[in-house]
């Protein structure tokens, strides 16, 4: 999604939170948001309530998980309608960057060699086998957790798309710079105040646990856990794709995405 042309600056909001949903919900799910202001103040904001978007995806993820149980399938057909609904709800948009982050770090060409490989329409072999083992992971730790329970696997449905938005968050924070001057990667890169992108962080942190609770103390520490792991995976990620590429761009915040959501299932898995 790109900035509209030729519309005159908003006036600054004296409440910017309304914006900055519409913000989230307008970039990075496909719900008919209109997003009606482009500017810095509302891509902070947008960046900070990312995770309230990855809220509403894992709620309908884990709907469509636990609807296929309900109506008989077995664990194996919930896990790949759960795996399905965040792609749907994204238009594919967060596998789309995975994919050509993938080809484009792999590629080994410079940094702007490697740019123009990434906006390229095709996918790379790079991208075609992350795609795969991306998807067979998720899909794998979702069939193995609602085979050991419905409740589980709708939870870590939840979590996952939750963290994978904490890691835009993170990836959002001041001094991470953008690899282009255009485009949404440069639209959100460096609005988050970093205690803020640490705020958001805990209140994630701390949602996790909390749902965790349905399992006791070990889901309690298993929920944190998981978005901890998480974003500690994407961070990785992050800091290579900035040694690499300069800075972020979309793509990066897609493969950041699924790095974060894949991560947490596998953490709700092995713990």
């Amino acid at each position: 999604m790109s900035k509209p042309e030729n519309e005159p600056a908003p006036e600054p909001s004296a409440n910017p939170w309304p914006d900055g949903l519409r913000f989230a919900f307008g970039t990075l799910t496909v719900l008919p948001v209109t997003v009606s202001r482009w500017d810095r103040e509302a891509a902070r904001t947008g960046m900070l309530c990312a995770s309230a978007a990855g809220l509403v995806v894992g709620l309908c993820a884990a709907l469509a998980g636990w609807l296929f149980l309900l109506l008989g399938a077995g664990p194996l057909l919930a896990a790949v309608a759960t795996t399905a609904i965040p792609a749907v709800l994204t238009r594919g948009l967060h596998l789309d960057g995975l994919a050509d982050t993938a080809d484009g770090l792999g590629s080994g060409r410079p940094a702007a060699d490697a740019l123009r490989i990434m906006k390229q329409s095709d996918i790379g072999p790079f991208g075609v086998i992350t795609l795969v083992f991306v998807l067979l992971a998720q899909v794998a730790a979702l069939a193995e957790v609602y085979g050991s329970s419905w409740t589980g696997g709708m939870y870590a449905a939840v979590v996952s798309a939750t963290a994978a938005r904490l890691a835009l968050t993170l990836a959002a924070r001041a001094g991470v710079p953008p690899a282009r001057p255009e485009g949404l990667g440069a639209a959100v890169a460096g609005t988050v105040p970093l205690q803020a992108a640490l705020v958001a962080t805990a209140v994630v942190t701390g949602a996790g646990a909390l749902l965790g609770a349905y399992d006791g103390m070990y889901g309690v520490i298993r929920g944190a856990l998981a978005v901890l792991v998480a974003c500690a995976a994407a961070e990785l990620l992050l800091r290579h794709c900035v040694r690499r590429f300069g800075g972020v761009t979309g793509d990066v915040f897609g493969a950041l995405a699924e790095t974060a959501a894949t991560t947490a299932l596998v953490v709700l898995v092995l713990s």
